[in-house]
């Protein structure tokens, strides 16, 4: 009796271990929502091998969509990455867990200058970590601009687009921006003196006649088609993201098409924005969530995500490990007298909202 039945005790005794075992390496699965083509593939490697964790890495390429899923209360990630202004808003909604800054403990590599800027978004930093930022700025093609306008231009000013006699120069050569209403109005407010997050209907209304004014000049309104525009010299001048001209640049320079792309953050100062990793409530491994942001805030693992990408990161340790083109060049990594003059946006109230897109789609539709 006593034979037969320890065999049976220990051969059930294995399938639970077993059972429990699948069970947490099931448990260990960590589930990564990310930008499209926003990290290196050696990064994710190196984390797997060093954290031991089953990774699923999934993309998204809006905002938008990344929003829908957080939206339903059941997104099914442990780490995504929002935009900060959206993070905002997704905060109010409750939708992330506040972060353990015990299981973080690479957070001291942060710089405290941005940090402080972020706080606009999520106060105290308490939700979220910044993973990207960068700004929306000026790019243009020196030799075009100077045939337009002459050698002293001023690329380092929003005069450039907003002066009516500047872009109506530039015309002949191409001039693009975003199409975005919630990037290219608060420049707008922000020229004229005023609030760039205001919630004031008639700001927009001011904003919305300084962009009628330049309209006539602007070839089209874009968010991703200037990059190619400009590296192969079919426009001169476009308002985008400050990485995507330094993507357009190298894009130039592998084609050997003669064309130079270059940028200027205007001194008046522009948007900041910032990509930021967080974790959604009910996250089924926190742990391991913890464990992939806080491997990111390591210097030596996110400066070669910098030179990927080409964004600058909000680590203040990784900065020299970046490579020299991407960090020596303040147009990217501003440096800190120009941080001072960046500012971040925030969500509106509804009212400004509905006036934002009133003056926005006038200026679209040209009427």
């Amino acid at each position: 009796m006593i034979k037969t039945t320890f065999p049976r005790l220990l051969g059930a005794t294995l399938c639970g271990v077993l059972a429990t075992s699948a069970l947490a390496e099931e448990e260990r699965t960590l589930r990564v929502y990310n930008w499209f083509d926003y990290i290196t593939p050696q990064t994710l490697e190196n984390f797997k091998k060093e954290n031991g964790a089953k990774l699923v890495y999934d993309i998204f390429d809006t905002n938008e969509a990344l929003e829908a899923k957080l939206l339903t209360g059941n997104s099914g990630y442990d780490v995504v990455v929002p935009s900060n202004v959206f993070l905002a808003k997704q905060i109010q909604a409750d939708v992330f867990q506040p972060l353990d800054r015990g299981k973080l403990p690479n957070w001291n590599h942060l710089d405290p200058q941005l940090m402080k800027l972020i706080e606009a978004n999520d106060p105290g930093n308490r939700f979220a970590v910044p993973y990207m930022y960068g700004t929306v700025l000026i790019g243009f093609n020196p030799e075009k601009v100077r045939a337009a306008l002459g050698e002293n231009a001023l690329v380092d000013s929003w005069d450039l687009i907003f002066k009516e006699e500047n872009i109506a120069k530039l015309k002949q050569c191409g001039v693009a921006l975003l199409d975005s209403p919630s990037e290219i109005m608060p420049i707008a407010l922000h020229y004229l003196g005023l609030d760039p997050n205001s919630n004031t209907a008639k700001d927009y209304d001011k904003a919305g006649d300084l962009l009628q004014k330049i309209r006539p000049s602007v070839a089209y309104f874009h968010s991703s088609k200037y990059m190619a525009d400009i590296a192969n010299g079919d426009i001169c001048v476009a308002v985008g993201y400050s990485g995507s001209f330094s993507q357009a640049a190298n894009r130039a320079k592998e084609a050997g098409n003669g064309v130079v792309v270059d940028m200027r953050l205007p001194k008046e100062g522009a948007p900041i924005w910032f990509d930021m990793l967080a974790i959604p409530k009910g996250a089924k491994n926190p742990d391991d969530a913890h464990a992939f942001i806080n491997y990111l805030l390591q210097p030596q693992v996110i400066a070669p995500v910098s030179d990927f990408v080409g964004y600058p990161n909000p680590n203040k340790d990784a900065t020299e490990l970046v490579a020299p083109a991407i960090r020596n060049n303040p147009n990217l990594y501003p440096t800190a007298e120009a941080q001072k003059t960046l500012y971040t946006l925030v969500p509106l109230e509804r009212g400004a909202e509905r006036a934002r897109t009133r003056a926005w789609t006038r200026l679209k539709s040209g009427t």
